[in-house]
């Protein structure tokens, strides 16, 4: 096996999705604890004294213990490569979310075992299935009240319209939950919480299931109840096998407590060896015809799916995320940028720990590396050696939100537009154009709050905005010069300068696509 083969067949590369407060960044935080990353977890909610989450580095998530901003890390966990994409879960970032799972090999979708199937976990999950990324499911905070495990499984069955199969089932629940049995070695592990309240690794004993220590453990009258779920589950559950799985045919479910560390080793033990390594990716070529990138046999490639601005307040700079795809890259390589048409160095590339950045000379298909953005890259760009091809486009989602938005000093003018342009560039926000004016557009209300906040602590600017009274927008395709716009919608340009049409109301975006049959409505680009 040379090199890069052994390279790729190492490399695991993911993220993490939920809905908001299902534990996703604590289960980040605790990947992390179990690969050695760090000595102690830090929660994600930060009471005093208590240290923040790693994987949340922008100072407004620390204060509001969410994530707002995708953040990627690599480090090894027992001989394993891990690139973890931790993303933010509320659906205002969604766009962020979703352009994030463009880089990912397969997801872990996070669950509150006490809320089920949330909203935002169903949409993010449909992602998912369209890019036919595979998915593990994490059933977290069984420690606490909850609903029923066979409950839970149903629900992710009929909700998500996916089989599944538990690779563990718990032994009690809420404040009884001591263990998990695993039903592929038919053992018990049975957890003990350490005096660091999750911040260490919990012990655990495994023992067979069938011994009269897990008997005496459990209790018989819980182990009676346990062996006939099992039995349950046995009869009446599906089949796994690891390519329904790689096909997004099945999910495979953990049962655990990120929180208190029970059933969180066995689940990253497992993960390694479920988990795809880099595959093959399709790229179109300028013909319209479809080329496969494979990982190994195509030189290097890699394609842009995420800016980020001031990650380093010393240098005030801007931070183009690519995922590596095809081939070895080596530290001040020359590759075609196949959006500019021209050649660039990716000189002083960055290996990613959260907001911590350090110089690598080698990566490989899997591989998130960071490189400084002089203004030459955007979402989406393709760079490879060979050229010849595009990655597919990254999605982009109708805005629903609109104001105005200006400094409250004129004087701050240049820092204003400055921060601007690097947030539109981010896709932090859009930016929309009329004839005579500018308009701020979002997916969600937050985006519009985080804007403010890092235009005041990145830019030093204070700013004022104004709501517009738009509820919903499309792109229009066809001849603008025969669109038939109603008095109180309006049209724009957005930053590739395609045509958009911003209503007042859901009624009104309905009439206009009656009143104009011969132009197409887009909501996603």
């Amino acid at each position: 096996m040379d090199d890069l083969t052994q390279a790729v067949t190492k490399r695991r590369t993911f993220a993490i999705i939920s809905h908001p407060d299902a534990g996703k960044t604590t289960l980040t935080e605790k990947l992390l604890l179990y690969s050695g990353a760090i000595v102690t977890a830090g929660m994600v909610k930060g009471r005093k004294g208590r240290k923040a989450a790693a994987s949340d580095w922008m100072a407004m998530e620390q204060e509001r213990g969410i994530s707002i901003t995708s953040s990627a890390m690599q480090f090894t966990y027992k001989d394993t490569i891990i690139n973890v994409l931790d993303t933010p879960g509320h659906e205002d970032f969604s766009e962020d979310t979703y352009r994030t799972l463009t880089a990912a090999d397969c997801a872990i979708m996070v669950i509150d075992a006490s809320k089920g199937v949330e909203k935002q976990t169903r949409k993010l999950f449909e992602v998912c299935r369209l890019r036919k990324i595979p998915v593990l499911t994490f059933i977290n905070k069984m420690d606490m009240p909850g609903k029923e495990p066979l409950d839970l499984m149903n629900e992710v069955e009929n909700v998500l319209q996916i089989h599944s199969y538990a690779m563990n089932w718990p032994i009690g629940t809420g404040r009884d939950f001591c263990g998990v049995v695993d039903r592929n070695e038919n053992t018990s592990i049975f957890f003990s919480k350490t005096s660091h309240g999750g911040s260490q690794k919990a012990d655990l004993t495994t023992v067979s299931f069938q011994s009269s220590e897990a008997k005496q453990k459990i209790g018989s009258t819980n182990y009676t109840t346990l062996l006939e779920e099992l039995e349950l589950l046995e009869l009446a559950g599906n089949a796994f096998n690891t390519q329904d799985f790689l096909d997004g045919l099945v999910t495979p479910v953990f049962f655990a407590s990120a929180l208190t560390n029970f059933g969180v080793e066995p689940f990253f033990d497992a993960f390694i060896h479920l988990a795809p390594h880099p595959h093959a990716r399709m790229a179109d070529r300028p013909d319209g015809t479809e080329v496969s990138i494979d990982p190994i046999t195509t030189p290097f490639s890699g394609y842009v799916f995420k800016l980020q601005a001031n990650m380093d307040r010393r240098h005030r700079d801007s931070m183009a995320f690519i995922r590596i795809c095809s081939g070895r890259f080596d530290r001040d390589l020359i590759v075609k940028h196949h959006r500019l048409g021209k050649e660039i160095r990716l000189s002083r590339p960055h290996g990613m720990f959260a907001g911590e950045r350090s110089t690598l000379d080698i990566a490989y298909p899997g591989d998130i590396i960071g490189v400084i953005n002089p203004g030459v890259f955007a979402i989406g760009d393709t760079l490879s050696l060979t050229g010849g091809f595009n990655f597919k486009p990254l999605p982009q989602f109708q805005p629903e939100i609109f104001a105005k938005l200006h400094p409250k000093d004129v004087g701050k003018r240049k820092s204003f537009d400055k921060g601007i342009l690097q947030l539109t560039e981010e896709g932090a926000i859009q930016l929309l154009k009329t004839e005579h004016d500018l308009i701020f557009a979002a997916v969600g209300q937050l985006q519009f709050e985080v804007m403010q906040y890092r235009l005041k602590d990145e830019y030093g600017v204070d700013t004022v905005l104004t709501p517009l009274p738009y509820q919903c927008s499309s792109w229009i395709l066809g001849d603008m010069n025969t669109f038939s716009k109603s008095t109180s919608s309006l049209i724009v340009r957005d930053r590739l300068d395609r045509p958009m049409v911003l209503f007042n109301s859901p009624w009104d975006k309905q009439y206009s696509v009656k009143q104009n049959p011969n132009h197409q409505f887009a909501d996603i680009l």
